[in-house]
């Protein structure tokens, strides 16, 4: 009997450990330890509505930029950029998030956005928790 409660309350403790923080985990690779983290991909793609002139697109860049910043400031967006030559692609996002839905609600306050001007294609990436982009 005691066995049977000893192994209860281990795969208790093993559950509460992983359900504490399912975004991350670490592996080791000879002397290193490498820890990932799960982040939200977030694929910018051209919407239906385009601007009629210049000065039409320019104002929505301007308030795409300035939302882009907002996020970044609340340190929930961490990479940002358009794609050179990249057709429908417009760009990408990477934000650190809980869920593809919390992604999707900040970047659908975007005016680009709203205004169907970039469409929102959202998904979960691992990569490497503590990775620089210089």
């Amino acid at each position: 009997m005691k066995r049977i409660v000893f192994a209860f309350c281990l795969l208790t403790i093993g559950f509460a450990v992983s359900a504490q923080d399912q975004r991350e985990f670490s592996y080791t690779e000879g002397d290193t330890t490498y820890t990932m983290k799960r982040y939200v991909f977030m694929l910018l793609e051209s919407g239906e509505t385009k601007s009629k002139d210049s000065t039409e697109a320019a104002y929505y860049q301007q308030m795409h930029m300035a939302h882009l910043n907002k996020l970044a400031e609340s340190g929930k967006l961490i990479v940002a950029g358009p794609f050179e030559g990249g057709g429908n692609h417009r760009g990408l996002l990477i934000f650190d998030v809980e869920t593809v839905d919390e992604a999707l609600k900040l970047e659908g306050e975007d005016p680009s956005v709203k205004t169907n001007r970039l469409k929102m294609n959202a998904f979960y990436w691992w990569g490497a928790k503590g990775t620089v982009i210089n």
